[in-house]
């Protein structure tokens, strides 16, 4: 729509953002209506329409099968249109018009803005279904009068009020049709079942909306005065009501076609059993986040206990192995503090790289210096875990093996994130300026400890690859390749 508007018409950014709004709430209409929906704007030279958008009946069968967004047709072949848009009423004269042998009833509204006509909603019914009207039918069409005559003198859509459809109450799922005292002249059989779900025991009409819905919601002070006000339809408001174990949610229209309330639309929604899910998942995301703070517990506990047994050794050597398995069973710690903190299973890595080049590089402080360059992204647990612990042994291993003992230098771990499709890899690279590799040096067969936890974890666990590379000056370039799925 936007860019239909900006080329061929005069509109302005406020002038759109209100057809924005107008096409964000007209859903309703058009299923109140049963009928299809057409937004036609006059071009800039005023000498034809073109259509914006379109909009179909849930309730009822389309009167036009093909899209009809971007079409233009000049002024004059569509009378009403012309009648609507030059003396801003409603216009439904005429007889129907035969599309594809079926007679379709064609009306015209005009979309009014601070007192200018934007441009005219063509609503075309289908009526080779047309029967008898029941009570309900009738109590969609009368409010469906009410919204076009709203439109028409430019008070709907509400100004300010931003509706999500997906989230909203339609009017399939319930409505409820008020007087101008807030009493239930007319009530949907959905709405009913909703109410009786909120713990309703009679019928609805002949009620006080606000009155009832006050009390089945329970409250431990006084009537909450708003909710009787909302559901009493005064202003445009969404609330959901809670009782008896159900939760429907509500949302008033005030119904104001010649400028006075004449009464109200109050849609309904049971929303219960998706309520009842949210928790559930609430409760699940609680418990796994838990879980992830009791593991990262745990295995402090365990990086402590083998940091007290370090101490106790007299042999350099074992003293050594132990901190390695403190910094191996500590890199996996922080991956699970940093679940701990999230709603899903996925981490942002960055952080997770910082803390562990921060924690290696406590082994050789102030003679070393590491840093990141790049961003590693999102990731998934079972990639950041592995990932952790591989980028830990790497470091580890650069920091002991590349420099000799009080040599200055650096390490730089550099990250390179695929473009987002299905085949995305990233890849890491760890770059030292020591000593470099020995002669005939082999990482794929090279027997160290760290190495072959890396070898298993990057080809097992990650189903990506792993080379070590003398610098391109002087040093070691480890080259890590592991495909990842991108992550919004």
């Amino acid at each position: 729509m936007n860019d239909l508007v900006r080329q061929h018409t005069a509109l302005s950014e406020s002038d759109l953002e209100w057809l924005h709004l107008l096409v964000s709430e007209w859903q309703l209409l058009s299923d109140l209506s049963f009928a299809d929906l057409v937004l036609w704007v006059p071009t800039l030279d005023g000498t034809r329409y073109v259509s914006v958008a379109q909009m179909r009946p849930n309730t009822g069968p389309t009167s036009y099968q093909d899209d009809m967004v971007g079409h233009l047709v000049p002024r004059g072949r569509r009378p009403l249109l012309d009648a609507a848009l030059d003396e801003g009423r409603i216009v439904r004269e005429g007889d129907p018009e035969w599309r594809e042998e079926v007679p379709v009833r064609v009306e015209s509204i005009p979309v009014r803005r601070e007192g200018r006509v934007l441009g005219v909603i063509a609503r075309n019914t289908n009526l080779l279904t047309v029967r008898t009207p029941s009570r309900l039918e009738l109590t969609y069409l009368q409010s469906a009068s009410d919204l076009a005559q709203m439109i028409a003198a430019g008070a709907f859509p509400f100004p300010g009020e931003v509706v999500d459809m997906d989230s909203s109450p339609r009017a399939g799922d319930g409505l409820i049709r008020l007087d101008a005292d807030g009493i239930v002249q007319y009530a949907s059989p959905n709405a009913l079942s909703a109410y009786h779900r909120l713990g309703l025991a009679a019928d609805l009409v002949g009620q006080h909306l606000g009155q009832i819905t006050a009390e089945l919601a329970p409250s431990r002070g006084p009537v909450d005065e708003a909710l009787v006000k909302l559901a009493s339809g005064y202003a445009p408001r969404e609330a959901e009501v809670e009782g008896n174990g159900g939760v429907i949610q509500l949302r008033a229209i005030p119904l104001k076609p010649k400028g006075t309330r004449i009464g109200s639309l109050v849609l309904l929604r049971d929303v219960t059993e998706l309520r009842r899910r949210e928790r559930e998942l609430i409760t699940k995301d609680a418990t796994i986040r838990e879980i992830h703070h009791r593991v990262k517990n745990n295995l402090q506990t365990v990086a402590a206990l083998l940091r007290l047994q370090a101490r106790r050794m007299d042999s350099d050597q074992g003293r050594e192995a132990l901190n390695e398995a403190v910094r191996r069973v500590g890199s996996i710690a922080i991956v699970h503090e940093t679940l701990s903190q999230n709603l899903d299973e996925r981490v942002e890595f960055d952080e997770i790289a910082d803390r562990v080049i921060a924690m290696v590089a406590e082994i050789s402080p102030g003679k070393v210096t590491c840093r990141r360059n790049g961003r590693f992204g999102i990731l998934d647990a079972e990639v950041a875990t592995p990932l952790s612990m591989v980028l830990t042994e790497i470091l580890q291993n650069a920091l002991e093996h590349a420099f000799a003992p009080g040599e200055q230098g650096t390490v730089e771990v550099t990250a390179v994130r695929g473009e987002p499709r299905a085949d995305a890899r990233l890849l890491i690279t760890v770059q030292d300026d020591g000593g470099g590799l020995p002669e005939g040096f082999d990482p794929q067969r090279a027997g160290n400890l760290g190495l072959q936890i890396v070898r298993t974890l990057v080809e097992g666990e990650l189903g990506g690859s792993f080379d070590m590379l003398p610098g391109a000056g002087r040093g070691t370039k480890v080259v890590l390749d592991i495909p990842v799925q991108h992550q919004k």
